[in-house]
C-alpha cells in the first residue's frame, strides 16, 4: 500500500498545497515518515486526508475560470463504516464548490473496496449543488460500479462505459478535462 503515489506528472501545472483557494493549501508532506494508514497499513504520504479513516485524495489539477477539478482517490470508500462521502462532501468537495467548482472528475483506479449505505443524502447534495455542472467517475474497478449502482448511485456520478479513460495519464489535464465533458454533454442531453 505504501507503494501507491498519487499521479505526479501534472505538478509542472498545478499543486494543490500551492493553491491558496485549494483545501489543502499549505499542507506539508514528510516523506521520512509515514504517518498515514489504512486498516494498519501505511500509505504513501503524499495522499491527502480529509478526516476519513479509510478513504484518501489528492487534487491533480483545478482551473477556477473552467470551473473544474481532477482528483484521485485512494484506499476504500466506506460510507457503512464511516460515512467517508459526507468526510468528502464536508472537507473537500464544498471548499471546492465554494471556489466556484461545478464539474468533478474523480479517478478511481486505487479505490479498493466500496461499502455502500441506504442513506444518500451526501451524494444528493453534492449533485444539486453543481447545478449546471456534474460529477464523472473514471477508471472506479467494476465491482465498486455495481456496487454504486445497487445503491443508486449513478442517480448523481456518471461512471463507466466511455468515461473508463485508459489513456488518461497520457493527456494534459485540460485535455482529459475537454474529452470527458463531451463524454458527459452526450451523456446529458
Amino acid at each position: 500500500m505504501q507503494d501507491i503515489e498519487p499521479f505526479y506528472q501534472w505538478e509542472s501545472h498545478y499543486v494543490a498545497s500551492k493553491d491558496p483557494r485549494s483545501p489543502f493549501y499549505g499542507r506539508l508532506y514528510n516523506t521520512s515518515m509515514y504517518e498515514n494508514d489504512i486498516y494498519g497499513y501505511y500509505i504513501h504520504p503524499f495522499w491527502d486526508e480529509f478526516e476519513s479513516p479509510t478513504l484518501y485524495c489528492k487534487i491533480l489539477f483545478a482551473d477556477y475560470n473552467r470551473q473544474f477539478v481532477i482528483i484521485e482517490m485512494f484506499g476504500e470508500w466506506n460510507d457503512t463504516l464511516h460515512n467517508d462521502v459526507m468526510w468528502f462532501k464536508r472537507n473537500v468537495i464544498d471548499h471546492l464548490i465554494g471556489q466556484g467548482i461545478n464539474q468533478f472528475i474523480l479517478i478511481g483506479e486505487n479505490i479498493l473496496n466500496f461499502h455502500g449505505s441506504t442513506d444518500d443524502d451526501y451524494y444528493a447534495e453534492w449533485f444539486e449543488e453543481v447545478e449546471d455542472g456534474w460529477i464523472a467517475a473514471c477508471n472506479f474497478r467494476d465491482f465498486i460500479q455495481k456496487e454504486w449502482t445497487k445503491y443508486h448511485l449513478d442517480y448523481y456520478i456518471n461512471f463507466g462505459g466511455t468515461l473508463d479513460v485508459v489513456n488518461w495519464r497520457t493527456l494534459q489535464p485540460v485535455v482529459l478535462f475537454e474529452v470527458i465533458k463531451r463524454l458527459m454533454v452526450r451523456r446529458l442531453n
